[in-house]
């Protein structure tokens, strides 16, 4: 009874649910202040983005992006290396920093007291950054050696790369994010110091501070640490090379004797949230969810997994969140005795019927349900939400759009979904994967 009451309650919960107290600026250098109010702690989050990621990086430096986030935890004309994250902690704090195809970002969370020491640190790395030969030594092979516990000691992660740039054949998000090995391998001081000097600009960076904080506050903080670093005079438009056309199936097969057991995956490219345009990927979280999402509801675990028993595993996935086109993934792993292409034939089946066959309204309802309960529940993580605004703004997203995307999502007909999947389940589109541990395997 109690499960029945709370799914009334959130059914009935007000659509505009981001809640959110944002305050906007921009700085007289160029640089974007967002303020998001939330006094139920005495908590801050701060965190500086940065609208440059491996998909900004020049040819033949891949991994430089990710190589310069390690880098920036280094000496400054005013901190030891190491120092800034040692007074972090020293302040009960934690702080880290991470880098995607789209942007790289730095963050500290810290008592509300202490954002004015966080503030004048990260200021002071963003422009007084100093480098020696050891730093570049040591952490080229610090990033070596992450590439190697998680790319080329896993399969699966190695496979995941092929597939990635059998997707994309000109855009930059086919490369990886941590870089080619033979690549990171040559990168060097200049490389590093040209990236940092033209792109860690304040014209090219986001501040996002939520917690308990005020607006005015905020400002007069980030405008005496962060107002008096000059803008990149120089600082390029944001181009991406396109992706053409796709107008024929790729297909690959990955052998590696590590794979414990074989599986197929395909890739089709996909719209992303687009400023003032996120119907279609609104309609794109629907599809993963009725095609893949749970195994007990999903057309592709109740037909794969349940009533062929096909499969062991069956999944589709999409991430909205990018600045260029993105990808629909669907995943199958085949039952003892089937073959790749018995499994390959039962899921292409699968989604051909569920292309041609109405969409139950009642999941429907579920997964709307479902998308208003997690928005609720997004609301109690502070670095969550500053985490959502950075990461949208420095994907070619707006304020408004963060705050109208609950509502869209709640929108979302059944209609739409089957639109939106006719338009990009197509297999000409597609990326198809075979990942197995002997050729045979692949027969």
């Amino acid at each position: 009874m109690r499960r029945l009451i709370a799914a009334l309650c959130l059914a009935a919960a007000p659509l505009a649910a981001t809640g959110e107290e944002v305050t906007t600026f921009t700085l007289d250098n160029g640089m974007d202040v967002v303020v998001i109010e939330d006094h139920r702690a005495p908590v801050v989050v701060h965190m500086v983005w940065y609208r440059s990621g491996s998909a900004d990086e020049p040819p033949g430096s891949s991994g430089v992006a990710h190589f310069l986030e390690h880098l920036l935890f280094k000496a400054t004309d005013t901190m030891e290396s190491g120092e800034l994250s040692e007074v972090v902690a020293a302040n009960g704090g934690s702080d880290n920093a991470f880098t995607s195809y789209d942007y790289t970002a730095y963050f500290q969370r810290v008592a509300a007291d202490r954002l004015e020491l966080m503030m004048r640190m990260e200021a002071d790395r963003m422009n007084n950054l100093r480098l020696t030969e050891e730093d570049i030594v040591t952490e080229r092979n610090v990033i070596l050696e992450e590439r190697n516990q998680r790319t080329e000691n896993n399969a699966g992660a190695l496979a995941r790369e092929q597939l990635r740039a059998a997707q994309y054949l000109n855009h930059r998000y086919g490369l990886p994010i941590i870089g080619w090995k033979h690549e990171m391998e040559s990168l060097d001081m200049q490389d590093a110091l040209s990236f940092y000097d033209l792109y860690y600009s304040p014209n090219n960076a986001i501040l996002v501070v939520a917690g308990d904080v005020e607006p005015q506050e905020v400002l007069t903080l980030a405008e005496t640490y962060y107002g008096v670093i000059p803008p990149e005079e120089h600082l390029p438009e944001r181009f991406r090379p396109e992706e053409p056309p796709q107008t024929a199936e790729r297909r690959l097969t990955y052998v590696d004797p590590r794979v414990s057991q074989p599986y197929l995956t395909r890739s089709y490219l996909a719209p992303e949230r687009d400023a003032g345009a996120q119907e279609d990927a609104a309609a794109l979280v629907y599809l993963s969810e009725l095609l893949g999402g749970s195994p007990f509801t999903s057309a592709l675990g109740v037909a794969l997994q349940f009533d062929s028993q096909t499969a062991v595993y069956s999944g589709a996935g999409y991430d909205a969140m990018s600045l260029d086109d993105t990808t629909f993934n669907v995943t199958v792993v085949p039952a003892e005795g089937v073959t790749l292409s018995e499994a390959e034939a039962a899921m292409d089946q699968v989604i051909a019927d569920f292309l041609a066959n109405p969409i139950d309204l009642d999941q429907m309802e579920r997964i709307r349900t479902q998308l208003r309960a997690s928005e609720i529940y997004a609301l109690d993580d502070v670095e969550g939400i500053a985490r959502r605004y950075g990461a949208a703004l420095t994907q070619g997203l707006t304020i408004e759009d963060v705050q109208a995307w609950p509502g869209i999502l709640q929108a979302v007909s059944a209609e739409d979904v089957k639109a939106v999947a006719e338009k990009v389940l197509q297999r000409r589109q597609s990326v198809t994967g075979w990942i197995v541990p002997s050729e045979e395997e692949a027969l």
